[in-house]
């Protein structure tokens, strides 16, 4: 059965001067699915990705977030176009990167803990004057950051220096980072870059265990086509700024539009 989109595109451009690197796309992401977006490099996956978090505006088009609202009533609609970031991410959307960027010198901890930062409710005031609610605020999401790291297995790790993580589990802890700022939305881009062949098995066991325990959807740019087709229920094809197919994954494979464009033919 069909599920409603947790997110949609409607037309979507974005150009940066004669270049288009998004031509009317239409997207939508289905809530609770794991969703993939494959294609060549160019193709343009990461703009779409930077239009989604704020971190482009569009040059064209629509992009809307559905929030639930309560019982009998209709989904909350929200505009994405013209909000900032910090503004996404509060609104339930959050992101890692192809290229990991975490704080190197700061504990595994603190950098979860910089993913709080949309749970607490201390303002400005508060933090300067150290009140009792804001050091018990402080307090909860330290508790709860450790939690978070011993539920997804870098507990242990929880004191030591972001930088001298395995690369693995550096991209674990941007996940979990990600996963700090309550999101309903995931969005990973090529999680599995860099990794070896265990490494992607246990991201592969990770995504899937994300979405059972969070209750979140999940939308990943990926290369590794294993990863896509083990771990995704639906399969988005881009090619020069355009979407050129959609279905599910063994649909997608069989596709000879898809293969000429990028799996490839003998």
């Amino acid at each position: 059965m069909t599920r409603p989109p947790i997110i949609e595109t409607r037309g979507l451009s974005k150009t940066f001067g004669g270049l288009v690197a998004l031509d009317e796309v239409d997207f939508q992401v289905e809530e609770g699915s794991i969703t993939a977006l494959i294609g060549p490099n160019g193709a343009g996956k990461t703009t779409l990705f930077n239009c989604l978090t704020g971190i482009y505006p569009p040059t064209r088009g629509h992009i809307v977030l559905r929030r639930p609202r309560g019982a009998g009533e209709p989904p909350l609609k929200t505009a994405l176009n013209n909000l900032r970031p910090d503004q996404v991410t509060a609104l339930g959307l959050a992101r890692t990167f192809q290229n990991i960027r975490l704080f190197n010198n700061l504990t595994v901890l603190e950098n979860v803990l910089i993913g709080c930062h949309t749970r607490m409710k201390a303002g400005l005031w508060g933090a300067l004057m150290r009140t009792r609610q804001t050091r018990a605020e402080e307090r909860a999401m330290a508790e709860f950051s450790i939690e978070l790291l011993e539920k997804y297995g870098l507990g242990a790790a929880a004191n030591d220096l972001a930088k001298n993580l395995p690369y693995g589990d550096q991209r674990r802890l941007e996940i979990i980072r990600a996963l700090a700022t309550g999101p309903r939305l995931l969005l990973l881009d090529e999680p599995a870059a860099g990794l070896n062949i265990a490494e992607t098995g246990a991201l592969d066991d990770l995504i899937r265990l994300i979405r059972e325990r969070e209750n979140l959807s999940i939308l990943l740019i990926e290369h590794d086509m294993n990863l896509v087709m083990s771990v995704s229920e639906k399969v988005w094809v881009m090619e020069y700024g355009r979407l050129i197919a959609a279905g599910a994954p063994e649909e997608v494979k069989n596709d000879p539009v898809v293969i000429r464009a990028y799996l490839g033919e003998e």
